[in-house]
């Protein structure tokens, strides 16, 4: 058992490129691979992480609706990929799918903000997309100030703080295209206070991220190498053949030297041998039965080491019940909410707080506070990631229910569970009851339409 005494840093420089490298080609060769990633982007993002903004009254205790309502709707005009993308190509919801992707396949992924405005934006700032290749790796120029160093194309201080970034002006995978070899070699610096750098850290002190995949490339690269072979057993059994044989033989007139050689099998074929041959073909047992219990045991593997469970990955529920179900949709979510958090603190909150100081600064917004108070503003936004159904809904509703009964859980809990808002449904409720109203419609109140024998849920609680 050999193992190294080397910082996060020393450990990741000498593996990170070939790790990024193999963890790509498996997400594009690799279905498990693809549907990590995919189930990455699709539970931590899915259709978006919404901001909700909650500044409150100077004074009183009351929301200020229409300045929360026009920040959301600056923001939101701004999340089109015309305005918040340089390239023009993506939407903020892209990005953060992207980001999402990233992150497994990659390790990390980087924003630049570039503080000037793009398409119909009136707010000058926009994001730059830049993925880890452009990263300069081996980079070490001279230090901007005493005590910092370069690592891994990061400048830190002796604290460790991020100071700046050494980037490629290239994609070093563009040596296909023209106008590589002149730009070959050239770095752009990019300041820590305009480039956003997003990766799960496992160690402390650790500059650069990791691919998800590191540590399951081996057994999925078991795992593809076996499936082939039982493949080509496969075929080798299912290509069933005839030979006959005679006394004379059957030679061709364009064999080497008199002689003929049977090389190669194909199905339904009659093959003549050449006297004294024999074939001898071994009893092949094809698709074998152990087939299924090494490619479950194996992507259980793959599942448990990438961070999901097996259902999720292999997309197989035929060994599943509903308990079975609940409880790893339960551990996959968690996994999910961490994620989800990240990417709130690290990116969409920072974000958020660029955009909101460039739009005061440009007048696109007027807030005559907020350069006294801008935490009044940037503290009172609420993200809303996206929320999950369940298995059996009418449990879970009953169960809700009940907790909020008893003082359990707010309603407020319960909607961010589900990945909506009160607030927003409330007002939504108050104005289809108006409507209701002007239209002459008249909807029994709901504890009207209940029926009169109330549901029981003490069973189902317990079950």
């Amino acid at each position: 058992w050999f193992s190294g005494n080397t910082s996060a840093d020393a450990e990741i420089k000498s593996s990170l490129k070939k790790l990024r490298d193999r963890s790509r080609q498996m997400v594009r060769d690799n279905p498990y691979a693809r549907q990590a990633k995919r189930a990455t982007q699709m539970n931590v993002i899915g259709h978006g992480i919404q901001m909700q903004c909650h500044v409150m009254r100077l004074r009183g205790k009351k929301r200020d609706d229409v300045l929360n309502q026009l920040i959301e709707e600056k923001w939101n005009y701004w999340c089109q990929k015309d305005a918040c993308d340089v390239a023009g190509k993506n939407s903020m919801h892209e990005m953060q799918l992207l980001a999402a992707g990233a992150l497994p396949e990659s390790g990390d992924v980087f924003f630049r903000i570039v503080r000037r405005g793009f398409g119909k934006s009136r707010v000058p700032i926009a994001l730059q997309i830049i993925e880890a290749d452009l990263l300069d790796d081996e980079y070490s120029g001279p230090s901007t100030q005493k005590g910092s160093e370069w690592r891994m194309g990061v400048e830190v201080d002796q604290w460790g703080r991020p100071l700046q970034y050494a980037f490629f002006t290239r994609h070093p995978g563009d040596s296909q295209f023209l106008g590589f070899k002149e730009s070959q070699g050239r770095h752009v610096f990019i300041s820590a206070r305009d480039c956003i750098h997003l990766f799960i850290p496992e160690r402390p002190g650790q500059n650069r991220g990791v691919p998800w995949f590191a540590s399951v490339m081996d057994d999925a690269h078991q795992m593809q190498g076996y499936e082939n072979a039982a493949v080509i057993r496969a075929r080798g059994a299912a290509s069933l053949m005839g030979f006959i044989q005679s006394p004379e033989g059957e030679l061709d007139a364009d064999d080497v030297d008199g002689e003929q050689r049977l090389t190669d099998f194909e199905p339904g074929q009659f093959r003549y041998l050449n006297p004294g041959e024999k074939i001898d073909i071994p009893q092949i047992s094809a698709p074998d039965t152990q087939y299924e219990m090494f490619v479950r045991q194996k992507t259980r593997r793959f599942a448990a080491g990438f961070g999901c469970s097996y259902e999720t990955i292999s997309r197989d529920m035929s060994q599943t019940n509903y308990s079975s179900s609940r409880l790893s949709l339960l551990e996959d979510r968690e996994h999910w909410k961490l994620i989800q958090k990240y990417m709130i603190e690290n990116f969409l909150q920072r974000v958020f707080e660029e955009w909101l100081s460039a739009a005061v600064l440009s007048g696109e917004l007027n807030l005559p506070d907020y350069e006294l108070r801008p935490e009044r503003y940037e503290k009172a936004i609420n993200w809303q990631p996206r929320g999950w159904s369940w298995v059996d809904p009418l449990k879970e509703a009953q169960a809700y229910a009940l907790m909020e009964d008893r003082a359990y859980m707010t309603k407020a809990e319960i909607c961010g569970l589900l990945g909506s808002d009160l607030e927003d449904n409330l007002k939504e409720i108050a104005f289809e009851k108006q409507l209701s109203e002007e239209l002459g419609l008249n909807p029994a109140p709901p504890e009207q339409q209940q029926s009169q024998q109330p549901l029981d849920t003490s069973a189902d609680i317990a079950e």
